[in-house]
């Protein structure tokens, strides 16, 4: 019998924010992948190791969650006034499918630092010693992020004191601005609130009827009040991972949202767009115990969150759910403002599972309609692992 050799993809991983991933060089990549479409959906799964039905990505990067079942592409960019081009790839645990339709803000904070270091930013615009700002265009949605990312004696700096919940150590930081981030793809009609209002009550079968702020900003997502649902808010993965009744009924609701949203035209649909929205519950401040065994305290929060993602609790908060939390913090009368005390703020501190983050967001009313000019915060990145992933030569 013949055996097919392995291949070598060069490729590097990488933390970036609260996830990891496998990030290529479009270049990089074998030609038939170069493309979107079958082949390079098969090898990035076959890279991270899915479709696994024992749901552990043995046989891959993935780590089986989430965080970091992910992949990202760069290339320079071929946009006007912009370094690179980022597409993600959220990567399926047990099913076989690439899930393309959103960011991860997260690994945002990577795409700066491995664009330089991977030879896509002009070196003119990369000092030996400062900040250096890239401006990335997310393919994925469409939409302008700028990282500024620290560089020391010609190299972009990795190690620092910057803390992040939900990350064992200190790194250097790199802070996001995330432009216009209000999504207008796939539906949404170039609307912030698809339906046109702040808040909805949202029919869920089975569920009952629930008020809910779905808004598009970083990535589409639907907030409804943890009380609503039978949670406090200071919810941590064990009290909601292990209960499939409770899963299912996320699901449903996220379903049903999605469906609201113009995001899907049947209910079917929602099978194979595991990404997107994504569906987050909020309450007001209280003090709880963090997954780390760090305390927090109700001072020291403007409210709690926690969110769902690829069907589990995520441990900590997708940076782009972030985006989301600080633009509806933002605009008055939201259930994210409304849980964060009401009125007007360019800021909020929320309470997730690991501890606490802080996200900025500009936004401004005209003629009726919320805009949000940008997003901020901040996360760190560092390389892992660099040199070549290992794939079948037949797996795609």
């Amino acid at each position: 019998m013949a055996h097919v050799p392995q291949i070598k993809i060069p490729a590097t991983y990488i933390r970036g924010g609260t996830s990891k991933g496998v990030f290529f060089r479009l270049q990089d990549l074998p030609a038939s992948a170069q493309q979107p479409g079958v082949a390079r959906d098969k090898l990035l799964m076959r890279v991270i190791g899915s479709p696994d039905p024992y749901g552990k990505q043995i046989d891959g990067m993935g780590g089986a969650t989430s965080s970091t079942s992910k992949t990202v592409i760069l290339a320079k960019s071929s946009k006007p006034d912009h370094d690179v081009d980022y597409l993600f790839g959220q990567v399926a645990i047990d099913k076989a499918f690439v899930d393309w339709s959103g960011n991860c803000g997260n690994l945002s904070a990577a795409v700066g630092p491995f664009a330089i270091s991977g030879g896509l930013v002009d070196p003119s615009r990369v000092p030996d010693n400062g900040v250096a700002t890239v401006r990335i265009w997310q393919a994925n949605i469409g939409k302008t992020i700028i990282a500024h990312v620290p560089m020391t004696n010609g190299h972009v700096q990795e190690t620092g004191d910057f803390e992040l919940d939900g990350v064992t150590f200190p790194a250097a930081e790199v802070q996001l601005e995330f432009l216009d981030p209000a999504a207008d793809e796939e539906g949404a009609g170039g609307s912030m609130f698809p339906t046109g209002n702040l808040v909805d009550d949202l029919e869920v079968p089975g569920v009952g009827t629930l008020k809910a702020t779905m808004i598009n900003a970083g990535i589409p997502t639907i907030f409804v009040n943890a009380e609503a649902i039978g949670y406090t808010g200071t919810e941590l993965q064990d009290a909601i991972n292990g209960d499939a009744v409770a899963l299912e009924k996320f699901e449903t609701i996220r379903a049903h949202g999605a469906l609201r949203m113009g995001l899907i035209k049947n209910l079917d649909e929602i099978a194979m767009r595991q990404h997107t929205p994504k569906i987050a519950f909020v309450a007001k401040p209280t003090g709880y115990t963090a997954s780390s065994g760090k305390r927090v305290e109700a001072g020291d929060v403007d409210l709690l969150v926690r969110a769902m993602s690829m069907g589990k609790l995520h441990h900590a908060m997708m940076g782009t759910a972030a985006v989301a939390i600080g633009t509806a913090a933002a605009i008055p009368g939201t259930l994210v403002n409304l849980a964060a005390g009401g009125g007007e703020r360019s800021a909020v501190r929320f309470g997730h599972p690991s501890g606490t983050l802080r996200v900025g967001a500009e936004a401004r009313q005209e003629n009726g309609e919320w805009t949000v000019t940008k997003a901020i915060m901040s996360r760190s990145a560092r390389v892992l692992m660099e040199g070549s992933v290992r794939v079948p030569g037949d797996a795609f």
